[in-house]
């Protein structure tokens, strides 16, 4: 593999912009220093003017293979992904057939390494009757990212509400649990409530506040009795908020919570305008949940951002609003988005770095990504923060083949990404040739 220098970057890492030389061999980050001299045979990229970032880290996609590849494929979302900056993904297990045995685990494991340009990892499924399945994923720990539980029922049908189930995993599992918290007895009722809903604009009713902090109480009343390890997904509500904390770091934290990119952009007044295309689950809700999320963000009681990318195909989202799936395809535009939101003075080009790359390595505790350092993986994105690009049909990269940014343009622009030192992404052409690699934790 020949060498890689990436001159004169504005590098954004650790809270700081320092303008630096990178050289990477071996698809490891070699040297950061002012200035340096090249030997032998060496690709120079001119990065004046670009900003450098530690490549995004996104703990939470669905892509939907096995057996749903009519919506989008390892493959294809994969590609999406670099295209964005993201270099990293960790996949849930709400497949078909759903990822709740160590054998169909391994499968989509193989599927990413013949099929993946970007690192990934694979989450182990919950169901209300595999925990012994489950818990045989504590001898792997240390290359397998977590378990998922579904606590409220979403695409693919595992939901897990049996207390004895969920007591064993909180107490027996020694990696981190992801939960997918909406408490499903409260969406029943809400259905009776609005047993005519016609559109999403009822979909924040249904599935409202009080389900997703009933649920996700309950999961931290779990945690907390077993000193589980517990990461809470896609916190989409204030009230939520009470339950995570900002008085000591990341690295001492047992509970953490993650936010997503949409719940940080639309609110409820936006069902008006696009319907079922920003259906999901949680449901995007009212314009005061959005104002306390960045509150959270800003002041480290939510610790990640991340997509829940969630492709469906456009004929599906044009069902009826009961009929048509929940979900929204984000990943190739999270990063995009989080750096329009840099221009717009409402967080800081460091502040994305922490929340999209270094905190997912934290959280996850991912060998040796996440940061831009020496002896680390060379998994880097180049931005263009004085470039505008905008979305259109010929340069959506999901399967789905739309996004709800359509026609939006973004202020900033991925110029490159690099994937273990290879360059995968390079002014809008993808590089196929390249393979991620699967992720290790230092658990």
């Amino acid at each position: 593999m020949s060498q890689i220098l990436i001159r004169n970057s504005a590098v954004v890492n650790e809270g700081e912009i320092k303008y630096k030389d990178v050289l990477i061999s071996n698809g490891l980050i070699e040297k950061i220093e002012d200035s340096i001299t090249p030997k032998g045979n060496v690709r120079e990229i001119d990065a004046t003017g670009l900003h450098l970032l530690p490549g995004v880290i996104d703990d939470q996609v669905h892509f939907r293979e096995p057996g749903l590849t009519h919506k989008a494929t390892i493959g294809t979302e994969a590609r999406a992904a670099v295209a964005g900056g993201t270099t990293t993904f960790m996949e849930m297990p709400n497949t078909n057939p759903p990822a709740l045995t160590q054998e169909i685990l391994e499968e989509k494991y193989a599927i990413a390494a013949a099929t993946s340009v970007a690192n990934y990892s694979f989450f182990m499924g919950v169901a209300n009757d595999n925990s012994d399945e489950v818990l045989r994923t504590n001898d792997r720990k240390r290359d397998v990212c977590g378990v998922k539980i579904f606590m409220g029922s979403s695409t693919g049908n595992m939901l897990v509400d049996n207390y004895l189930t969920l007591n064993k995993i909180f107490s027996e599992s020694e990696l981190l649990i992801a939960t997918h918290c909406e408490d499903e007895r409260v969406i029943k009722a809400n259905k009776e409530k609005y047993p005519n809903a016609d559109n999403a604009s009822y979909h924040p009713l249904i599935r409202d506040v009080e389900a997703c902090f009933e649920s996700s109480f309950s999961a931290v009343q779990l945690a907390k009795k077993y000193n589980t390890r517990l990461h809470i997904l896609h916190i989409s509500t204030a009230k939520e908020l009470q339950l995570f904390t900002n008085m000591f770091p990341l690295k001492d934290k047992r509970i953490t919570s993650e936010v997503c990119v949409h719940h940080l952009h639309f609110t409820a007044d936006d069902y008006a305008t696009y319907g079922n295309l920003i259906k999901c689950n949680p449901a995007i809700k009212a314009a005061e949940n959005k104002k306390a999320l960045w509150e959270g963000l800003l002041d480290d009681r939510l610790d990640i951002i991340a997509t829940d990318h969630a492709p469906h195909t456009w004929e599906e989202k044009q069902q009826p609003y009961q009929q048509a799936p929940a979900g929204v395809p984000l990943v190739q535009h999270a990063l995009l988005l989080m750096l329009q939101y840099v221009k717009e003075g409402r967080l800081s080009i460091e502040k994305v770095a922490e929340k999209m790359s270094h905190a997912p390595a934290q959280c996850f505790q991912i060998n040796n990504r996440g940061y831009i350092r020496e002896g680390y993986y060379a998994d880097l994105v180049l931005v263009n923060m004085a470039q505008s690009y905008t979305v259109s049909k010929q340069n959506i990269l999901y399967k789905c083949g739309w996004s709800p940014f359509e026609g939006h343009s973004f202020p900033a622009t991925v110029n490159y990404t690099l994937v273990n030192g290879n360059v995968v992404y390079e002014q809008g052409k993808i590089n196929d040739t390249v393979r991620g690699q699967r992720l290790t934790f230092d658990r």
